[in-house]
């Protein structure tokens, strides 16, 4: 955290749609220690942000990680609601962010930690938040005053025309999905981020943990190691939704348990063609740069 000020990101833009409201970093005070946990979308953030809650709170059970740990740049609820409760905290704050970093007030006092997914994988999960998302989800993204932009759409039935409209139109209906990526990667030498991958987390979760443990400095203790374990698997998340999923799941057609969906990777390659899979593969390969889209396919790198 000692590097000069001037490797530091400066903000150089807003960014608002349906789901976005940037301009709240602008006000945010950050405090020494903030964490805060960065994705494209269904990478693996609400899984990142158990990780930390149950990494901050030694295992503790109860923890309601929906509540504590907001989406910052959500545009709901208003962003003086959000700053205040920010503010009444007095244990170590941890936030989520789905922006690129050129739209962040990126702060050399905060460690930030951003979680990579394949995109096709990110398209089959955001394809069942999406699909069953229920009204309540589509009147308080569309109808709360403030969106900026045409509101969100039902999506269509076929995942595949999904699959190509998110591609052809780099991340529709949601937000660009490339220069997200790249955002973060460009930053990965900075001492105060953390690049993970969900696909490591999914391999080998313990140890992940212990290396997001030595990031952001925390003593596990030994005898609480095995609660923190259990408290991070998926079926232990699924069962206690209300906790996890934003607002408990209240936004989607079979609650929480769809939000915290199967964490499964690779659902496309029984539906996409050869020739779809060389579409995404090609997109990758000419936004991110060879070692970019390897690391974003495979978690590696050189």
């Amino acid at each position: 955290m000692n590097a000069p000020v001037s490797v530091w990101p400066k903000k150089q833009r807003e960014f608002h749609n349906h789901h976005f409201d940037s301009t709240i970093w602008n006000d945010f005070q950050f405090r020494d220690d903030d964490i805060v946990i960065g994705t494209y979308g269904k990478s693996g953030t609400t899984w990142t942000q158990q990780i930390v809650g149950q990494l901050i709170f030694n295992g503790v059970a109860d923890i309601n990680v929906a509540e504590i740990s907001p989406w910052l740049d959500l545009r709901l609820p208003s962003k003086d609601i959000k700053l205040a409760a920010m503010e009444a905290q007095t244990h170590r704050r941890f936030m989520k962010t789905h922006l690129p970093v050129d739209a962040l007030v990126f702060s050399p006092r905060a460690k930030y930690i951003y979680i990579g997914r394949d995109g096709r994988d990110v398209v089959w999960s955001m394809y069942n938040h999406h699909a069953n998302a229920n009204r309540a989800f589509y009147d308080a993204l569309n109808e709360t005053p403030g969106r900026v932009g045409p509101p969100i759409q039902r999506p269509p039935e076929d995942i595949r025309e999904y699959y190509h409209d998110w591609l052809d139109r780099d991340g529709h209906p949601f937000w660009p999905f490339w220069e997200n990526v790249q955002s973060w990667w460009d930053v990965r030498g900075l001492p105060n981020v953390l690049l993970l991958h969900f696909s490591d987390l999914k391999a080998d979760m313990p140890g992940q943990i212990r290396r997001i443990a030595e990031f952001l400095e925390i003593e596990i203790a030994p005898a609480r190691w095995p609660l923190i374990l259990e408290h991070c698997t998926f079926e232990y998340m699924k069962r206690h939704a209300a906790l996890t999923a934003p607002l408990g799941g209240a936004l989607w057609y079979g609650g929480g348990e769809t939000f915290i969906n199967k964490g499964t990777n690779g659902r496309w390659r029984d539906v996409l063609s050869a020739e779809d899979i060389c579409k995404y593969e090609a997109a990758a390969g000419w936004y991110l740069g060879e070692d970019c889209a390897r690391w974003l396919e495979t978690g590696a790198v050189d």
